[in-house]
């Protein structure tokens, strides 16, 4: 298990260091018609539509799968207590009672914030068996989820930070 973790973030720091998912200054985008933090309805947008919208690093990482650099995105070390949102269409994914410092390069969680809130999908690329954690809104790539996370869950969403928006308690 140790070792598939190790290969696991070898070869995405390996593969996301092709410069595809920079670390970006995402806050929600008013131009993103389809951008909500309240309508849970599922969307059905192409990536042709996505591409038009959406920053590239964003886009790159959400709809291609692209990974962003280990220890590069904004929220892989934040403690600031709040929720974290869907970057691509505003569903809310994950708490910051959740978050914990797993050392990995990327945020983890050990659980979603709603048990509807993501989907998982098989993940065979580069090699590896993965489970692949998509928004369940939009099914933008979040990340994986591995079986090294802490209690109560023993699991670990190792996230993107530019898919996901943050906005602290008590804003």
């Amino acid at each position: 298990m140790r070792n598939a973790r190790y290969l696991s973030m070898l070869l995405c720091m390996l593969f996301s260091c092709t410069g595809r998912a920079q670390q970006s200054k995402n806050k929600p985008d008013m131009h993103n018609p389809h951008y909500s933090r309240t309508d849970t309805t599922h969307l059905n947008v192409s990536n042709a539509e996505w591409k038009k919208i959406l920053p590239a690093d964003l886009y790159a990482v959400a709809r291609e799968q692209a990974t962003e650099r280990a220890f590069t995105g904004k929220y892989w070390d934040a403690d600031t207590r709040g929720t974290y949102y869907c970057a691509v269409c505003g569903n809310k994914l994950f708490r910051s009672d959740a978050k914990f410092a797993s050392s990995c390069g990327w945020p983890s969680f050990f659980e979603a914030d709603r048990p509807n809130s993501v989907i998982y999908k098989e993940d065979n690329t580069y090699g590896m068996q993965r489970i692949e954690v998509e928004c369940a809104r939009c099914n933008s790539h979040l990340g994986h989820i591995f079986d090294d996370g802490p209690p109560p869950t023993g699991k670990r969403f190792c996230m993107n930070s530019v898919s996901l928006d943050f906005e602290p308690d008590n804003h």
